[in-house]
């Protein structure tokens, strides 16, 4: 049976402590060094996943890598990418052929190709699915919020990342009117001009996250930014908004204080077959992340290389993969805000207080 791997990280201390309890009265700073020290480990074994076409099943596990987030982007790069490529290894000795870097160890460094190197088994971010998967649910949101996508401006923050620059790129060639929202004033403009010559579309091009969002119904969420950075008060009445982040970059206080705003989550997949994914993740039963899903496709379709790998994403790559999701029976997992599925009874609540 061919198989995969998928690194999961912690996302915060509390996370450390409550696997390793020994080091819960510590001191967060201290957590996090001591179990950046420790070994990767597997957190559990994946079954039941099942192509629809094809009816072939694979198997997988997710494994443990105990650094957060901050330690991911902080710490040396030698050292992140030393731990990431034990993940690897580990992988390799169950069996593996394809290993997928959840979350933060796709955006420490240089997005897994430092950690590949002397790694059999094939390494991907998962970043193309996820693309394909935040563009589709921004669409159906927009679409039941009656926002016309055509005509309005979508502000992609954290569009000089790989996963932001690749949303903004293909909006632009759809025809749509996109907004660069970056921290990096030379990085904005380069990806503003690049995407304005690939697509012959005017693209604006912003530095400041409010100024950048402000007026647009539509907004992307794409950073790597370890906190909140979209403020309630900035966001347009009646928009949309898709946070594709994790940690997220929007508060669940907008949930509760901007009763006319919708805001998603970016990248949440049905997983073809009975998934047992052996651990909770904060989802419910047969759903995942993307860039999970994106690890299992390539799995199911036989196709064992460094599919996304560095810091860009090929637009060709997006809609390939997206092609391979539907075949083997994957697809976006309705519309989702803040762990919870929004019927339309929610979404038409929202709509009304535009």
């Amino acid at each position: 049976m061919d198989s995969f791997g998928f690194i999961i990280h912690a996302m915060d201390v509390q996370d450390i402590r409550e696997h390793k309890k020994i080091l819960r009265f510590l001191p967060s700073r201290t957590v996090e060094y001591i179990s950046s020290r420790f070994s990767p480990f597997i957190l559990s074994h994946i079954t039941g996943v099942r192509s629809t076409a094809t009816g072939k099943e694979i198997e997988g596990w997710f494994v443990g890598l105990p650094m957060t987030s901050r330690v991911l982007v902080e710490y040396d790069f030698g050292f992140v990418a030393q731990q990431i490529h034990k993940c690897g290894l580990l992988a390799e000795e169950l069996g593996a052929k394809i290993i997928g870097l959840g979350a933060f160890t796709s955006v420490a460094g240089d997005g897994g190709i430092t950690p590949k190197k002397g790694l059999r088994l094939a390494v991907t971010t998962g970043n193309s699915y996820t693309v394909a998967t935040a563009l589709e649910a921004t669409t159906m949101a927009a679409q039941k919020m009656d926002i016309d996508i055509q005509r309005e401006d979508i502000a992609v923050v954290g569009a000089t990342g790989s996963i932001g620059k690749a949303c903004a790129v293909i909006l632009a060639q759809g025809g749509k009117r996109v907004r660069v929202v970056g921290r990096d004033g030379e990085k904005v403009k380069r990806v503003g001009d690049e995407i304005q010559k690939v697509s012959g579309t005017p693209v604006q091009t912003f530095t400041d996250v409010e100024e950048g969002i402000r007026g647009s119904k539509i907004v992307l969420t794409v950073t790597s930014a370890m906190g909140n950075i979209v403020k309630a008060d900035w966001i347009e009445r009646g928009a949309v908004v898709c946070d594709v982040s994790r940690p997220r970059n929007v508060a669940k206080e907008v949930m509760h204080t901007r009763k006319d705003v919708l805001v998603i989550e970016g990248g949440i997949v049905d997983v073809p077959g009975h998934p047992d994914f052996g651990m909770d993740f904060g989802y419910p039963p047969g759903k995942a992340y993307a860039c999970m899903s994106e690890t299992m496709i390539l799995t199911l379709e036989g196709r064992f290389e460094d599919y996304t790998l560095g810091k860009d994403v090929q637009v060709e790559r997006v809609k390939e993969i997206n092609e391979l999701a539907k075949k083997h029976g994957f697809r976006v997992s309705g519309l989702r805000s803040f762990d919870r599925e929004m019927s339309d009874e929610d979404v038409e609540s929202i709509r009304k207080n535009r």
